[in-house]
């Protein structure tokens, strides 16, 4: 037997009802009733409609709940949550590399002892931007070492 909440027979005939009881935004957004209380607790949902017995929810909530999910499962912290939800940026930082992981890099041999190593990816260089920066590095070692001769 699970811990989840069932839906009453009127909100599985097709199309979701416009108001919820909370057991029913709970099995909806597939989170358990005590998270989704939390979330309320902490502001990051709206309060219900109406009180005690009488509360109820809306689609809104439920849009809510299922962000807060997304953003959860990103990885992102309840507090960086918060923040997007207040209208903070969107930007959302890239997950951390993982063992096994493949990246691409160029090397460029530019002479004994010297190589200049490039993940074009992570530096957001378009290829035409990589052979410029190719170019100026390997100018700027022949005249070093022109000056030291």
């Amino acid at each position: 037997m699970t811990n989840q909440p069932e839906l009453s027979s009127e909100s599985l005939s097709g199309s979701p009802p416009e108001s919820f009881s909370v057991n029913e935004l709970c099995l909806l957004a597939e989170l358990p009733l005590r998270t989704v209380r939390y979330y309320i607790q902490q502001g990051l949902v709206d309060r219900p409609h109406g009180e005690k017995r009488g509360a109820w929810y809306d689609r809104h909530h439920l849009d809510q709940l299922l962000q807060i999910r997304k953003w959860s499962a990103a990885g992102l912290s309840l507090e960086r949550i918060r923040e997007l939800l207040q209208g903070g940026p969107v930007t959302i930082p890239e997950r951390p590399k993982q063992v096994g992981a493949i990246q691409v890099r160029s090397h460029v041999w530019l002479g004994p002892g010297l190589e200049l190593q490039v993940s074009a990816e992570d530096a957001g260089l378009s290829p035409e931007q990589l052979r410029r920066l190719i170019t100026a590095v390997t100018q700027a070692v022949t005249v070093i070492k022109g000056e030291e001769q």
